[in-house]
């Protein structure tokens, strides 16, 4: 892959021995978040997305090489390679530009031109083409017999001749594509007789958008309506300058047989070359559309994944519910499932014994939390707790996917003796303190973040969330004594084999106490232990740099500074104003150069630091259902989800409402993303409430004063220096204004 370098620096605007850098640490077994960490002078600093986007061009450049091969090979089999073939395919620098050359020698189902030919027809259809002020019916007789039967028969045969060689014009192709890029659109109709049981997608019954504007989330509903049956869709510019351009190109002044020539462009067209476009357009559009789907689920289980942990404290979780009752669970601050219980708080009969139970169990266990599932129940279980006054922070927690975790073979594996309310309920409370953890056991498409994730390519979409997982594990770092084995599969060099390797070892023989123990893990070698060491923290172990992200390869070049410094390793990490007084240059040579001292530096003054906020309580108002929201009310919400074209927002009644993208802040935003995160705290206006369709509009601009507003009140609470900086608003400067505009523009 060396030799893609060059157009993949290109095409990024980089240098070209920063790609070559990174597809070499690739070649060598390096993974992303260990090229990006601790080989930045290797590659001048790049980060994750970057090496990533360098991974994929080069898989797809890998992609078109293999490709022109296999048509060069097919060629030449064919016998019909020519030096100026060769040139063509050289030149060539997209997959469609190769499959257009490819074209005429690609094997190919039996066609009417096949037929035509195989009649004897290729001479007339030859002869057509010439364009000569002939009469063709005397021509067109000389084929007739046991196969042709007619005139109309034998010109027919000619045409789809015609028809396939113009079809197969490599750059007519090219034009006609180019075409469709600046003029087709995307339209859709109602399938007749399918308008009630498609409601769902009303809005485009009749709609029309250029292609190359339309946004990701209306093409996948689109699209999602062809497959259900519900839409009729066509991908096209308007044909009339379509088949003008074919005339064109083939037709030659006016005769019988350039007649002929025109009828053959506009078959060609229609039967052929618009059909072949659509499909190809149509798959763009959806491979486009599957992207930005995607982009977006990643961004937002990023976000989720790097919620703010409460960390290592004992909580008692709730798993809400009528009328089996609520599961409640206590967990120490490893997580570790201490006591489960079962109350009820929707039978006035049971409430007193359920609220001592509540109150027992926060007394026995030492309970510094209480989270509780903000689905079915949720709301009015919270409500329950905060009237016991048991002065403790009450969280309201997201249990999207909690259900398919608890069902799932891990959780059977964690807990086998409980059944899936228990499993359910710890895992609400895990999430609290450490929603990264957690959340790494369920399949990212049942967290509920992201937008038509069922309609994507499921392949694409599971490879870029797992990207999205190992970023985000190795980001934060994981704790090689307590992280289980699913989250160890995500470290960097580890994988799913050696994470059970490692928990193996870690039962047998205890926890860990320094980074070298790794290698005597089975099947753990030099390479795995280079890759993973960085990413994995022992707390209070024998060497202080385990618990900091400084990368073993590096621990001579601490030793040097503590030295130099005349104190112990310990004594330096940590101290800010003596790791602040270090030189870099001093340590800058061959091994390190400075982007990696800098990065130990900023390692040793906060040693093992979690990016991650910690969690913070949050109050909904005082609403329980949907039927209390009103138009007009201004309420506190949390973002739950983000998309392309708004953000919901959870305000406490089940149903989130949605922020359409033009109601979130005064100035002009595409993206959602540009101005909110998951899990922002936001003040949003009700707008619309919809019963029927469960649907709630919000404002969150509405909530704010516009800047504008703000400028105004500035530049006009204090008094201006000068006198002529007042605007003149008399009678007479208003006619002389009214003067000049009559003079410009006229009465």
């Amino acid at each position: 892959m060396m030799a893609f370098a060059t157009r993949i620096a290109t095409k990024l605007n980089i240098r070209t021995r920063q790609a070559e850098s990174v597809l070499e640490l690739l070649a060598e077994g390096a993974t992303i978040p260990f090229i990006a960490r601790y080989r930045k002078d290797r590659t001048g600093a790049l980060d994750e997305i970057v090496i990533q986007q360098i991974e994929d061009e080069a898989k797809n450049l890998k992609a078109f090489y293999e490709r022109k091969a296999a048509i060069e090979k097919s060629i030449t089999e064919q016998e019909k390679m020519t030096a100026e073939l060769q040139q063509k395919l050289d030149n060539a620098a997209t997959l469609a530009e190769l499959e257009d050359i490819y074209l005429p020698y690609k094997p190919k189902r039996r066609t009417k031109a096949q037929v035509a030919k195989e009649s004897g027809l290729e001479p007339l259809a030859l002869l057509i083409l010439e364009q000569k002020d002939i009469n063709l019916s005397p021509e067109a007789e000389k084929y007739l017999g046991e196969k042709i039967k007619s005139i109309d028969e034998a010109l027919q045969g000619a045409r789809d001749i015609i028809a396939e060689q113009i079809n197969e014009d490599a750059l007519l192709r090219a034009k006609m594509r180019k075409l469709f890029e600046d003029q087709a659109t995307l339209q859709s109709k109602v399938v007749s007789g399918k308008e009630t049981e498609g409601i769902k997608f009303k809005d485009y019954f009749d709609y029309r958008e250029p292609i190359m504007k339309v946004p990701s989330h209306r093409a996948l509903a689109v699209l999602r309506g062809f497959v259900e049956g519900i839409l009729r869709i066509a991908i096209a510019p308007d044909e009339e300058p379509a088949i003008e351009q074919m005339e064109s190109r083939y037709a030659k002044g006016i005769s019988e047989s350039s007649t002929q020539v025109r009828k053959a462009a506009k078959d060609a067209y229609r039967r052929l070359l618009q059909p072949a476009l659509e499909t190809e357009f149509r798959t763009q559009l959806k491979q486009r559309s599957d992207e930005e789907a995607i982009n977006v689920f990643a961004e937002n289980l990023k976000q989720l994944l790097l919620s703010s942990p409460l960390g290592g404290k004992k909580v008692l979780a709730i798993d809400p519910g009528y009328r089996t009752g609520c599961k409640v669970v206590c967990l120490d601050e490893k997580g570790e499932l201490k006591k489960n219980d079962l109350i009820y708080i929707h039978e006035p009969g049971r409430l007193n014994s359920s609220g001592n139970t509540i109150r027992h169990l926060v007394d026995t266990f030492g309970i510094e939390a209480i989270a509780i599932g903000d689905g079915t129940a949720g709301r009015e279980t919270e409500q329950f707790i905060k009237k016991l006054n048991l002065a403790l922070p009450v969280f309201l927690v997201n249990e999207d996917g909690a259900s398919v975790y608890s069902a799932s073979e891990v959780a059977r594996e964690e807990f086998p003796d409980y059944d899936i309310t228990v499993r359910g309920a710890v895992s609400i409370g895990r999430r609290l303190m450490d929603p990264l953890a957690e959340l790494v056991k369920i399949d990212p498409k049942s967290i509920g973040v992201g937008q038509y994730q069922h309609d994507v390519n499921p392949f694409r979409l599971k490879e870029r969330l797992d990207q999205t997982v190992v970023s985000c594990v190795n980001q934060v770092g994981v704790n090689l004594n307590t992280a289980s084995k699913h989250l160890l599969s995500y470290v960097s060099g580890i994988g799913s084999t050696l994470a059970e390797n490692i928990i193996k070892y870690r039962n047998e023989n205890g926890r860990f106490t320094n980074r070298t123990q790794l290698l005597k893990v089975p099947r753990l070698g030099g390479k795995a232990y280079e890759q993973c060491a960085g990413f994995l923290r022992i707390k209070d172990g024998d060497n202080p740099l385990d618990s900091s992200a400084v990368h073993p390869e590096a621990y001579t070049i601490v030793q040097q500074m503590a030295s130099d410094k005349k104190v112990n390793v310990s004594d330096l990490i940590g101290n800010e104003s003596l790791v602040t007084s270090i030189h870099p240059g001093q340590y800058v040579g061959e091994q390190f150069g400075e982007h990696t001292i800098q990065d130990i530096l900023k390692e040793l003054q906060k040693p093992g630091l979690d990016p991650r906020s910690e969690a913070q309580q949050f109050e909904f108002a005082p609403i329980y259902s949907m039927e209390e929201v009103k138009e007009g009310m201004v309420l506190p919400g949390i973002v739950t989800n983000l998309t392309r074209f708004g953000a919901f927002i959870d305000i406490g009644v089940k149903q989130d409402g949605l922020v359409h993208v033009s109601e979130i802040a005064h100035k002009y935003i595409q993206d959602p993303g540009e101005v909110l995160k998951l899990n922002d705290k936001v003040t949003v206006k009700v707008l619309e409430v919809d019963q029927v369709r469960k649907r709630i509009a919000l404002s969150i601009k509405q909530t704010q004063e516009p800047p504008q507003r703000n400028e105004w009140r500035k530049s006009h609470s204090q008094p201006s220096k000068r006198k002529e900086e007042q605007p003149d608003l008399s009678a007479a400067s208003l006619s002389d204004a009214l003067s000049v505009l009559k003079k410009k523009f006229g009465k």
